[in-house]
């Protein structure tokens, strides 16, 4: 016994030393990464130049989904308001003469994309160059890069301009294999976010929709590389069915880029352009590096809190998405802060929970009652995320921005069959007619017919909240809703938003309602959590299992296991557009 108390004791000791070695490795690691950090955040020298690149993921505020402590992956987060509050600062700096763009993998959203570019188009109003060196690029990166004054390809590198596509995947037969039965009531030809459980293809609806929707992006994108690049819309289009620019003498040819260049002779352009004659003269500064002096684009005595809300909508507490508890808490603060004079919602959701929706709806009505409440939408502001912003007192929209989905849907799978697949069989007793409500029985009529019912009374509900805010009635409602996704430049033409514009839009209106036009800050809500909080909540296994299985998968694989493992907790009734849009 004496040895056994011994063992147990030096075991108990040895993970003591254990855990102080570890964190006293990682406070290190904390000290040196700051450490690294002050260095970097040196004084900018004159006749710099600002190098950007735009590989990492960009995230739209701290609901996003963020990179763990324990990922597998090389890539960082970078912000996305900050990218644009970096160009708009470089803009005025005077030791900035110029940017250079190195783009190949853009990591964000149509709408994030078309804003940077924009940016970047009033950064040359100074009168600064921006110019773009390719070695091989997506076509999202050809995009933003064909902003530039000058644009050089590697002799042997490849530009992707083919059109755009859209994937959807679909689980019926993954189902079918496995003995799973989708049990789907929906109101609405368009609300498709069932449709991957139920089908095996898209529905004439639906492929009606997204075929719009493709139809108005390509077309806002191409006009654009039209008036930069000095090239007809109807030859930019058979330059893309032709595939010619993934031939470097053809895209040049076709005039797509001015000229074929290694990156070594690209940077010699840039030192002729800075008349500097040696490679270590030419001061190159990244993005990341980048301080300006005054990196707050607002100041004063008054506050505007942007509320990010971004991710799916899910009911209680949680973190990537937006969590009916947690947001409710922060609404009601904010609410109440009088710091705080006019609120900016940036929603980039595709929905989710109907009641955690309405929940979050009525905490904001509550807030614009007492203070100005100003919607910008991001990539998706659909189904839940459009009905959330029907407080608003005015709803900006980017002209890609997918939104609408106005309608309601519920699905509850049932696994009686896959059970008895393995040799599991199940019975019940009960004391009414539709007392069972199980996972593995099919569902009864009378729960059928009430599932029907409220899914109806969800609808007109949406459909009236949807018309008190837009000043339409039901019939007008429900013309454009039935599920239907609209792309922000229809959605202003049929009265679904207010107008086209930026999130810098959306709150310059919003003080300008507040009567604080020159007089105020801007602060960014969910505030981010505590990094060492952070750590400790990635230590769980869970986070760890997910970082192992995204590693092994690949980020396409993995988020279609995400999609099949969020089955569980879409159950009931949604508001939700489809779980898998993906416009490439």
């Amino acid at each position: 016994m004496k040895n056994f108390f011994g063992r147990v004791f030096s075991t108990v000791i040895g993970i003591f030393v254990f855990c102080a070695i570890f964190f006293g490795l990682f406070l290190m690691l904390i000290l040196i990464g700051s450490a690294e950090n002050w260095f970097s955040k040196k004084g900018i020298k004159e006749n710099s130049i600002l190098e950007i690149r735009l590989d990492d993921k960009i995230s739209e505020g701290p609901t996003d989904t963020k990179s763990s402590f324990l990922s597998f992956s090389d890539k960082n987060t970078i912000y996305y308001k900050d990218i644009l509050d970096i160009i708009s600062s470089a803009k005025d700096d005077e030791n900035i003469k110029g940017i250079s763009l190195k783009l190949s993998s853009f990591n964000g959203g149509e709408t994030q994309r078309d804003e940077i570019r924009r940016v970047l188009q009033d950064f040359k109003k100074s009168g600064k160059f921006i110019y773009s060196y390719i070695n091989n690029s997506d076509q999202d990166s050809y995009y933003i890069s064909t902003i530039a004054d000058s644009l050089f390809l590697n002799p042997v590198g490849e530009i992707d301009f083919a059109g755009k596509s859209i994937d959807v995947q679909f689980y019926k037969n993954l189902g079918d294999k496995y003995g799973i039965d989708f049990q789907v009531i929906r109101h609405g030809a368009y609300k498709s976010a069932v449709e991957p459980f139920i089908r095996t293809d898209l529905s004439p609806e639906n492929e009606l929709q997204l075929t719009e929707l493709l139809t108005g992006i390509w077309s806002n994108m191409i006009v654009d590389i039209s008036k930069s690049r000095k090239i007809d819309t109807a030859k930019l289009n058979t330059i893309a069915d032709s595939l010619y620019s993934m031939i470097p003498n053809n895209a040049l040819q076709n005039k797509l880029v001015d000229e074929l260049v290694q990156e070594s002779e690209y940077d010699k352009i840039l030192m002729k352009k800075m008349k500097v004659s040696e490679k270590e003269d030419l001061n190159l500064i990244s993005i990341e590096e980048y301080q300006p002096e005054s990196k707050e684009k607002y100041s004063g005595d008054h506050n505007i809190a942007i509320i990010y809300a971004s991710g799916q909508i899910f009911n209680g507490k949680g973190s990537d998405g937006i969590y009916s508890e947690d947001f409710k808490t922060l609404i009601q603060d904010i609410k109440e802060d009088e710091d705080i004079k006019a609120v900016v919602l940036r929603v980039n959701s595709p929905g989710g929970s109907a009641n955690a929706s309405d929940e979050i709806l009525f905490e904001l009505q509550q807030l614009q009652a007492k203070k100005p409440l100003v919607v910008s939408f991001g990539e998706y502001a659909a189904s839940g995320g459009y009905y959330i912003s029907m407080a608003a007192d005015k709803i900006y929209s980017e002209k890609n921005t997918l939104t609408g989905s106005i309608g309601v849907l519920g699905m509850i799978p049932s696994f009686k069959q896959m059970a008895n697949n393995v040799g599991i069989t199940t019975d019940k007793v009960q004391t009414n007619a539709n007392a069972s409500f199980s996972p593995f029985e099919k569902l009864s009529e009378g729960t059928k017919s009430i599932l029907e019912k409220s899914i109806e009374s969800t609808y007109l509900r949406f459909t009236s909240v949807v018309g008190k805010n837009r000043k339409m009635n039901f019939k007008q409602v429900d013309a454009i809703g039935g599920g239907r996704i609209w792309t922000g430049d229809k959605a202003k033409e049929i009265g679904l938003v207010d107008a086209l514009g930026s999130l810098d839009d959306a709150i310059q209106f919003a003080a300008e309602k507040a009567k604080i036009k020159d007089d105020f800050r801007v602060e960014s809500y969910p505030k981010a959590k505590d990094e060492f909080q952070e750590f400790m909540n990635n230590l769980s296994g869970k986070n760890a299992a997910s970082e192992i299985l995204k590693a092994e998968l690949g980020e396409e694989n993995y988020q279609i296991y995400s999609d099949i493992k969020a089955i569980k907790s879409s159950s009931g009734i949604m508001m939700l557009i489809p779980m898998k849009i993906k416009v490439n």
